[in-house]
Formats: structure tokens, C-alpha cells, sequence
């Protein structure tokens, strides 16, 4: 089965000339800024393209009691399937609708979008390579009009998610039988620094694969093959299934979507990631 990974900027101008555009979600964010991402959408977005916030729209609320709270489930926990559901349809999405999410930060927040909507059941996704920058680079249009949105009712998820995930006490009983792969940089994960959690550091036996690498000079993910050989070294050979983490389970789905677009299948995402993991004191932690 092939999975729909990417559209070029080029093509996806294409439709919208012939008049035959996807929908198209807006997910620029800034994690230091949360209203930053909207303020930019203002400015200036893909015609049509609706905003899909990260907090609001692709994430629950954290816990009110914070990170020391056995409640608490990461910075940026999965949405309420009936709740996401209805937000889908809310953005005239239905079963048999094209949809395009992008940003302009490199895709990991165009890449939570892509694995949310598979994960109620949505094939027909892809993320704008390049983002934002191919889009202008290829000589694409921004508006600053909001879209004029038919919604439609809740979408018809499935009744069991349809993208993989793990939870903080499957992954702790599962340590050294899946292999772990980290989206952060190499500071964060090595324990250097730590600007967004309580605590620094990485769950043991983790890989590093900053999902910046995924990236080529334009801002494009890399060709699969290129993507093969990276995963491969990061993998070091290991058969056993793949759990991707990263702070809050944004970044970590880049990882899933370069895996995927290599080839490499379908796997599984850790959604409360560290932010989750480092929050209860009786859960491993390394260093270096």
C-alpha cells in the first residue's frame, strides 16, 4: 500500500489554478509564542487555507494540576477522538476530501496535523513540502481573506485509532525491546539543557534523530533513499518495532512522516514524550 506522504509545492499550485485545491490547513506555530502562528496566518496564508492551532485544534489541554500531577499526560496531549472528529468536520472535511497542512517551521506542526487525521482515518493527507517558503518560492499566493467554510458533521472516525500509539507505562515495561527514536536536538536529549521541561535528559536506550536532519538545504525532506540510510544508522540494524518520542509529541511525528515517506511504513508514536515521561520521578532518566 502506498502511503501518501508529501505534495510539491509546484503541484499543489497546479490545483489551485485549475480550481481543484484540497483543503488546506495552516499549522505554523511557535512553541515559545503560541499566538505567533495565527498572527503570521493573518498576514498571509495559502487562499482558502483554514488555521488549525496546535493547542486549541491538534492537542488536548494539559492537566490543570501541571507536571507533578499523576493526571498529567504531556504539554501537548492527543486530542478527544469525538472532539477532533467534530473539529475535521467543522473544517469541511469529510471522508472523501483532499487535505493539505503545512507551516512554515520546517513541517513537524504540518506533520501532527497529517498524523491526526490518519489516526481517526483519513488517508487523503499530505504535507506541503518545503511548507510555506516552496509555496512563495514556486510563486504561490497569499491572502489575507478567512476561508469561506461549509462545515460538514463530525468525521466518521474509525471506530479504533488508526495510527499506533503508546502510553508512558507500555513504553516503561517495553524498554529494550523497541528501539526508541528521539526527534529533540542533541543538547536536550544529551541532558545540557532543558528549556521546556522540569527535567533534563533522555528515556534510556533512546536514538537521537533530530527531526531537523530530515530536512534538505531547501527545506524539503530528504529523498527516501537519503531517508533510508539515516533511519538505517540510527536503527543500527535493530528489528524491533519503532517508538518515536520527542518534548510533547509534536516533533516526533516529522520522524514518523520521513519514516513513512521512505518507505519505511508506519510507526508508532510515544504522545506524551518527555515532557510526559520526566514528569514522574519513578521513570528511568539518562544523561550524556
Amino acid at each position: 500500500m502506498t502511503i501518501k506522504t508529501l505534495v510539491r509545492a509546484e503541484d499543489l499550485l497546479g490545483q489551485v489554478r485549475r480550481g481543484a485545491a484540497p483543503v488546506l490547513l495552516d499549522c505554523g506555530f511557535d512553541l515559545a509564542d503560541p499566538a505567533a502562528g495565527e498572527r503570521a496566518y493573518a498576514v498571509g496564508h495559502l487562499p482558502a487555507a483554514r488555521y488549525a492551532h496546535l493547542d486549541r485544534d491538534l492537542s488536548s489541554p494539559r492537566h490543570s494540576a501541571g507536571p507533578r500531577s499523576p493526571a498529567f499526560t504531556g504539554r501537548h496531549p492527543l486530542p478527544d477522538r469525538a472532539q477532533f472528529a467534530r473539529q475535521v468536520g467543522a473544517w469541511g472535511i469529510g471522508p472523501d476530501t483532499p487535505v493539505v497542512a503545512y507551516d512554515a517551521q520546517g513541517s513537524p506542526y504540518a506533520a501532527r496535523a497529517w498524523w491526526l487525521l490518519r489516526w481517526v482515518g483519513h488517508t487523503d493527507v499530505a504535507v506541503l513540502d518545503g511548507g510555506l517558503a516552496a509555496w512563495k518560492a514556486c510563486g504561490g499566493p497569499l491572502s489575507t481573506e478567512p476561508p469561506t467554510v461549509a462545515p460538514l458533521p463530525p468525521y466518521p472516525a474509525s471506530a479504533e485509532p488508526a495510527m499506533p500509539s503508546i502510553d508512558a507505562g507500555a513504553l516503561q515495561a517495553a524498554l529494550g525491546r523497541v528501539r526508541v527514536v528521539d526527534a529533540r536536538n542533541l543538547e536536550r536529549w544529551r541532558g545540557d539543557a532543558e528549556p521546556l521541561d522540569p527535567v533534563a535528559g533522555h528515556i534510556p536506550g533512546s536514538r537521537l534523530r533530530f527531526f531537523k536532519d530530515n530536512l534538505g538545504a531547501d527545506g524539503c525532506l530528504r529523498p527516501p533513499q537519503e531517508l533510508r540510510e539515516a533511519f538505517a544508522a540510527v536503527l543500527a540494524g535493530g528489528t524491533e518495532p519503532v517508538v518515536h518520542q520527542c518534548g510533547s509529541g509534536v516533533t516526533a511525528c516529522h520522524n514518523l512522516l520521513a519514516m513513512a515517506h521512505a518507505g519505511l511504513g508506519l510507526t508508532t508514536l510515544y504522545p506524551g514524550s518527555w515532557s510526559e515521561w520526566c514528569a514522574d520521578p519513578d521513570r528511568p532518566v539518562a544523561r550524556g
